[in-house]
C-alpha cells in the first residue's frame, strides 16, 4: 500500500512537472488518474476480501497475489516516468531551455523529494511501526502535504512564478522526523496526529488563500452567486387589486 500511494503520489506530481517545464498539460493511455484508480480497486479488494487475500499463492507463477499489482504498477510507473523524465530533460520553454518561470527544469524535484523521502525514512526507522499499526493515518498525513506541494507547483505554473523549497507544511514531517531523531521521546502515534491535523489546517489555508486571491482578481464570487442588480433595483411585481375595485 505504501508503495502504491507514494508512487501515484509522485506520478502525479510528474505531470505536473512536465506541465511546468513545457508549458502543455499532457495525458497519456494509461496516466495519473487511472493509476489512481487502480489504488482504490486494490483498497476494495483488501476491504472485501481482508487483507490476507493478498497472500494468496497462484498456481502457475507460485508466487504471491500480493506481488501482482507491483509488478504492474512499477511497470506501468516506469513507462509514464520515463516519458515525462524525456519530456523535462529535453528543454522547456522558457529562455535557454528553462521552465515557464525561467528557473531550471530540475529545480521542481526539491520539493516532493523533501515529502517522500522522509516518508519512507520515517517509516524505515520507526522503533514502535508507526506505519504498520497505522497506515491510513500515515498515509493521510504525508497525503495532505503532498497535495499542497502539488498545488504550489500548479500555482506556480499558471502564474510563471518560481517555487520555493521549503513550505511550512513540511514541518508536520519534520516533527515526526526530529521526534525519531531524539529517541522517540514523545509517543510516535501522538506525533502522527498532530501531523496530520496541522497539515490539514496548512493546506487549507494555502487553498483558501488561493481561491480568494483568484476570485478577488477575476471580480468573481467564490462558491455563491450573486445577484446582477442590488435588490432595491428589482422590479417587484404589483399589488393583487382589491374586490371593491
Amino acid at each position: 500500500m505504501f508503495f502504491q500511494c507514494f508512487v501515484a503520489i509522485a506520478l502525479f506530481y510528474c505531470a505536473h512537472w512536465q506541465t511546468y517545464v513545457s508549458g502543455s498539460l499532457r495525458f497519456g493511455k494509461f496516466d495519473v488518474t487511472e493509476a489512481q484508480f487502480s489504488v482504490m480497486i486494490i483498497h476494495l479488494v483488501s476491504a472485501i476480501f481482508g487483507p490476507g487475500v493478498w497472500a494468496t499463492r497462484l498456481p502457475m507463477l507460485n508466487v504471491e497475489l500480493r506481488l501482482v499489482p507491483v509488478a504492474v504498477a512499477l511497470s506501468v510507473s516506469l513507462i509514464m516516468c520515463y516519458t515525462d523524465i524525456a519530456v523535462i530533460l529535453s528543454g522547456g520553454v522558457g529562455k535557454n531551455g528553462s521552465t515557464v518561470a525561467g528557473t531550471s527544469v530540475l529545480s521542481p524535484s526539491i520539493p516532493i523529494a523533501l515529502v517522500v523521502v522522509p516518508a519512507f525514512i520515517i517509516y524505515q526507522k520507526s522503533t514502535t511501526s508507526i506505519y504498520e499499526n497505522h497506515p491510513c493515518l500515515y498515509i493521510i498525513a504525508f497525503g495532505m502535504v503532498a497535495a499542497k506541494v502539488t498545488n504550489r507547483l500548479v500555482v506556480a505554473h499558471m502564474c510563471r512564478s518560481e517555487m520555493d523549497y521549503m513550505d511550512s507544511i513540511l514541518i508536520g514531517p519534520g516533527m515526526l522526523f526530529l521526534n525519531q531523531y531524539f529517541n522517540t521521546f514523545i509517543n510516535e502515534y501522538l506525533i502522527l496526529w498532530i501531523c496530520l491535523v496541522y497539515s490539514a489546517a496548512d493546506l487549507l489555508h494555502y487553498c483558501t488563500i488561493v481561491c480568494n486571491q483568484i476570485c478577488g482578481h477575476l471580480q468573481i464570487p467564490l462558491l455563491r452567486i450573486a445577484p446582477k442588480f442590488p435588490p432595491s433595483l428589482v422590479d417587484r411585481s404589483p399589488p393583487n387589486p382589491s374586490p371593491g375595485h
